[in-house]
């Protein structure tokens, strides 16, 4: 298959991130169709579109629109999470720096289906020009009444707000990220079944609806163009509707952010980024680091497709496709993916806070030659502790990515300890590494 362009058809055009060349390109006729009927009709056209999340976790967004109480009795919130801190993944800053007016739509829309009263944007503190193209398209849209009082004329009232973060990759997990925006610490609550989800009671124990910058950004052209036409995209998948964007990074010739039919081949993306860089394909992480990484093969075999991408053990993820070419040491590689993931950790709970320090330093020591018999038995020990039992997602994040590794490529750990340098270059020792690499080590 060939690039499916929806969400970044014009986004090679400056004039698109304005208003006027936004509704010189059809933009806002989802929105006006959304505002002429009732608010349930909004979440029936998501249903029948097949739209799931596109922030990693895949659950049907129809389910969490239609989970808001319909009896309204105070509030209602719509939180846009443009957190994207997953290692390899950079598509939603592109959405919010060249179309920033489908993210404004598609809350809008939310907004109407969900009778939510105020949106926020919790961004990435780092993403000074994505939040300064997304301020000027809210501005324009208050002055053009696509945003504020009666909107259009409809009797909706809605306001949407930028909140900048800190940078704190937990923060990208929901509860964290409505504590954050509530001035608290960016850290996880207790969930369903312990306390009530979000569409019951999220900020400010209001009902609340969180969903990330690619979701609300299919909104627009699923209103404007029916969600049965949205549907037949991806029809060739099990469950998987649409397109899908993923950033493709890594040792290829053309990296960038490319948008695809849900079924299309991982070798079929490979192919669109100008192929492998620098040697022969060794291994993938296909959806964010924190994603399981797969060999050559499994790559050959691997449909990009929720439920497909299962069958050769890893995941649609976040869509941040790292191809990694023969001459990577996944020892070392997988090292840094764990030190990125001690780093980040909030601390809350045990598992996570102590698991991910643990599996950082036992690699560390493996990376300077220094690894000990049972290293990768005590490696896998930790991993089945922290996966399923840290209080939020981070900590299974942290774990998936060195288990499978241990898994797809033990031979390349058992050799790293017995030898005390890579088994990929001759040779290679801590004293030939990069000089960041040298310095974290020091």
């Amino acid at each position: 298959m060939a690039e499916r362009k929806l969400l970044l058809e014009h986004a090679h055009d400056p004039a698109y991130a304005t208003l006027d060349g936004y509704l010189a390109k059809g933009g806002y006729a989802g929105l006006k169709k959304a505002l002429a009927g009732e608010r349930q009709a909004v979440i029936d056209e998501i249903k029948a579109s097949g739209l799931r999340g596109r922030g990693g976790a895949g659950f049907p967004t129809w389910i969490k629109w239609n989970g808001i109480t319909k009896d309204k009795k105070g509030p209602h919130y719509l939180i846009c999470n443009a957190d994207e801190g997953e290692p390899g993944t950079f598509k939603d800053k592109q959405l919010l720096e060249q179309t920033p007016f489908l993210l404004v739509e598609g809350m809008t829309i939310a907004a109407w289906a969900t009778q939510s009263d105020r949106g926020y944007v919790y961004i990435r503190g780092e993403f000074v020009d994505a939040a300064r193209a997304l301020r000027k398209a809210i501005d324009q849209a208050y002055a053009a009444g696509y945003l504020g009082k009666n909107i259009q004329g409809s009797g909706m009232d809605f306001d949407l707000y930028i909140h900048l973060g800190a940078g704190s990759y937990e923060c990208g997990e929901e509860s964290a990220l409505m504590s954050s925006l509530m001035g608290e610490r960016g850290m996880p609550r207790l969930k369903f079944p312990h306390v009530p989800l979000p569409t019951v009671a999220g900020l400010w124990e209001k009902p609340t609806i969180i969903n990330n910058v690619e979701t609300y950004s299919c909104a627009p052209f699923i209103l404007a163009n029916g969600g049965e036409e949205y549907a037949k995209l991806g029809a060739s998948t099990k469950n998987s509707r649409g397109t899908k964007l993923f950033s493709v990074s890594g040792h290829v010739n053309k990296p960038g952010n490319y948008e695809i039919e849900f079924g299309t081949t991982l070798m079929e993306l490979l192919d669109m980024a100008g192929g492998m860089k620098g040697g022969a394909l060794k291994a993938c992480v296909p959806g964010g680091s924190s994603v399981p990484i797969i060999n050559a093969e499994d790559c050959g075999r691997a449909v990009l497709a929720y439920e497909e991408m299962s069958e050769v053990k890893s995941m649609v993820g976040s869509g941040g496709c790292m191809f990694l070419n023969e001459h990577t040491c996944i020892v070392s590689f997988i090292w840094r993916t764990s030190l990125f993931y001690a780093n980040e950790s909030c601390g809350k709970c045990t598992p996570c806070r102590e698991g991910t320090k643990w599996m950082e330093q036992i690699l560390r020591r493996i990376v300077m030659g220094n690894g000990q018999p049972g290293d990768v038995e005590t490696l896998k020990e930790i991993c089945s502790q922290i996966d399923g039992r840290s209080f939020c997602g981070l900590g299974d994040a942290a774990a998936w990515p060195v288990a499978a590794a241990l898994r797809v490529f033990p031979e390349e750990f058992e050799f790293y300890i017995k030898h005390g340098r890579s088994m990929v270059t001759s040779g290679e020792s801590v004293a030939m590494a990069p000089a960041w690499q040298q310095a974290v080590l020091a």
